[in-house]
């Protein structure tokens, strides 16, 4: 069995995040695949820009306390043990909350379709509805 190089964290790009996120790389699609696995470390308030995923994006939180909010719907508290799945095209977008760091499982298929960053406004009124906790699947 052959075991491939694992590729260095790397910084969040400003272009898709807002505030300190960290990636740690675990899979990036092979050939004849587009799966795609990583560790995302996001610091309190972090968050990525809207977006969707071709195939979706499956979400499993391992440590904090986060936000996942898919557009029209209301926000969802996320917690360890959480799992979260958009589907196919569905624009949504996860994160931090404001006192916690966040880090979670990201499970991909397919490119993901990058849009608007979430305002601070957007954020902070997410931050302070009344929330259901994530679903388990």
């Amino acid at each position: 069995m052959e075991q491939p190089s694992k590729p260095p964290t790397s910084k969040g790009s400003a272009a898709t995040f807002t505030g300190d996120v960290w990636i740690d790389p675990i899979t990036r699609g092979l050939p004849l695949s587009q799966l795609n696995v990583a560790v995302v470390r996001f610091s309190p308030g972090a968050r990525t820009a809207w977006h969707s995923h071709e195939g979706g994006q499956t979400l499993y939180v391992t440590e904090g306390q986060g936000l996942v909010q898919a557009r029209g719907q209301q926000v969802v508290e996320l917690k360890p043990g959480d799992v979260i799945f958009a589907p196919d095209g569905e624009e949504h977008w996860h994160g931090a909350d404001p006192d916690h760091f966040m880090t979670h499982l990201s499970i991909t298929e397919g490119a993901p379709h990058w849009g608007a960053h979430v305002t601070d406004d957007e954020y902070a009124g997410a931050a302070s509805q009344e929330r259901p906790e994530g679903s388990r699947e």
